[in-house]
């Protein structure tokens, strides 16, 4: 099969590595605002580079990547969707929920396929945690703590067009709880810190975040997110339950210290990104999609899973801003 990836950035870049060896893609066609950067991407992975977004659509490829920067997700879903091509996206679909009920209605009106990029469903530790739940090994969960801590902040410009701190980063912590417990959230209450570099309270963000959800079986959740945690990238889920516990995330690269006479030291190698840590994940959600283009398989993360994410997300975001619990009910 023909596919087009839009967009050539470090995640886009990836993604293309991924398709170019896979046996179930003849052809890889990219494009990019920028020619030049498709171009060497091209050349490194064996791909054909497209002049731009028109002739990826010209070229009568058999699936869509988009890769892109968030501000064009929207316009090329819809795009895609028109043309009837199966299509992913790299999160999100848009930074509102006008914008992502509006993409996500013209792919349902044309019937077409959307897969969200949702890397952790397909990790290991967080599929073997949502094992673990549905099969009730830890008992009645009772308490769930998410963590994302980013290593540095993303550079000045990127934080106005990011959507915030809840909807760029924590987002992803917002579908994983979801995804393993089987659970919605209740109501959420959310506080953020902007006592980091300038540049947040200048955009308007914030670098540090935490929040408070309830799910719907009344099991409490906690969230936290941060832009500045030098010791290395550090994204975990603990589960605790009435019968056991179980941790994601933790191993001998997870960036912790412990302060214990006895315990572990730093890792040697912490975790420096989310490229690192969650390559096998990006890989197999990649992997999916081209069987779900081929129609070898359902789609594992609908536009429909990527809008109750988001919603959460909205959801703290105004907790923030006006200091009060805010329901999702409904």
């Amino acid at each position: 099969m023909r596919i087009g990836l839009i967009g050539t950035g470090r995640i886009g870049s990836f993604h293309a590595a991924t398709l170019a060896r896979h046996p179930a893609v003849d052809a890889l066609l990219v494009a990019d605002a920028d020619p030049a950067r498709a171009a060497e991407l091209a050349g490194r992975t064996g791909a054909d580079a497209a002049a731009d977004v028109d002739a990826v659509f010209a070229a009568g490829v058999d699936a869509v990547v988009i890769t892109a920067a968030t501000a064009a997700h929207a316009a090329l879903i819809g795009r895609a969707a028109r043309a009837g091509l199966p299509t992913f996206c790299e999160k999100p679909i848009a930074l509102d929920l006008p914008g992502t009920l509006a993409a996500l209605e013209e792919v349902e009106r044309a019937g077409s396929v959307l897969q969200l990029g949702f890397q952790r469903r397909f990790d290991a530790g967080y599929a073997a945690a949502r094992e673990a739940v549905r099969e009730g090994r830890l008992g009645r969960l009772h308490t769930v703590r998410a963590i994302t801590s980013d290593p540095a902040p993303p550079p000045a410009a990127y934080l106005p067009l990011s959507g915030g701190l809840y909807r760029d980063c924590l987002v992803h912590d917002f579908d994983a709880l979801r995804w393993v417990t089987g659970r919605e959230v209740r109501e959420v209450y959310a506080v953020g810190s902007d006592a980091g570099p300038a540049m947040f309270r200048e955009a308007d963000d914030i670098d540090t975040a935490a929040a408070v959800l309830t799910l719907d079986d009344g099991t409490l959740a906690t969230a936290t997110a941060t832009r500045c945690n030098g010791a290395g990238y550090d994204v975990r889920m603990e589960l605790a339950g009435e019968r056991d516990q179980l941790a994601v995330g933790w191993d001998e690269r997870t960036p912790l210290t412990s302060a214990e006479p006895t315990g572990p030291a730093a890792p040697e190698k912490p975790w420096p990104g989310f490229l690192e840590r969650f390559a096998p994940a990006y890989e197999a959600e990649i992997s999916a999609f081209v069987e779900v283009a081929r129609g070898g398989r359902e789609n594992p993360c609908d536009g429909r899973e990527a809008l109750a994410a988001l919603r959460i997300a909205e959801g703290c975001e105004v907790s923030r801003r006006e200091g009060r619990v805010v329901s999702l009910a409904g």
